[in-house]
């Protein structure tokens, strides 16, 4: 089933306790974003109220007792849309409760059998796929009815090899 629009926002709400995200794509094309990106690369300041929707939602799920996190694979150089998250956006989600960690693949996946799609789940029950576009562009968002368990295990393997975001960054000099 394809979740779009009021029926994503529904599928994403209804958790009770966890949602957690894997992040593999190099690149987001996403186009609520291009003016902050293009800001951001023309080295002007960040707005005030960036993603403040965004953190505002993650404020009430953690207010309410639910966690929410993510793990980010990179590789260096950084692309510029993983700049733009590290220094833009990422440190503003931390600041509102988000836990995202980040693996830094580029001396190899070391036999990590981690998928390249991203996904969400959802109280370790439900998935959502995300569909990319080599550009980074979403395609669309879809419910998966299967075994989650191939999901829980991608977590806990990606979970083991990241750095929390702040640790991460401390080691690029940044």
């Amino acid at each position: 089933m394809l979740l779009d629009g009021a029926d994503w926002r529904r599928f994403f709400d209804a958790f009770e306790r966890e949602a957690w995200r894997f992040e593999a794509q190099p690149t987001y094309t996403m186009p609520r974003e291009q003016e902050n990106v293009a800001r951001f690369l023309r080295g002007e300041d960040r707005p005030a109220d960036h993603n403040a929707r965004w953190h505002e939602r993650v404020r009430g799920f953690v207010q309410s007792g639910r966690r929410i996190g993510r793990v980010r694979i990179v590789r260096q150089p950084l692309t510029d849309y993983q700049r733009y998250q590290f220094a833009w956006g990422i440190p503003g989600n931390i600041a509102a409760g988000e836990d995202i960690r980040v693996l830094d693949v580029t001396q190899g996946s070391h036999g990590l059998p981690l998928p390249g799609q991203d996904w969400w789940m959802f109280d370790e029950a439900r998935i959502a796929r995300l569909n990319f576009r080599p550009d980074g562009t979403q395609i669309n968002r879809e419910a998966y009815g299967g075994d989650p368990a191939p999901n829980q295990e991608w977590k806990r393997i990606a979970l083991t090899h990241a750095l929390p975001f702040e640790e991460y960054v401390k080691g690029l000099g940044v």
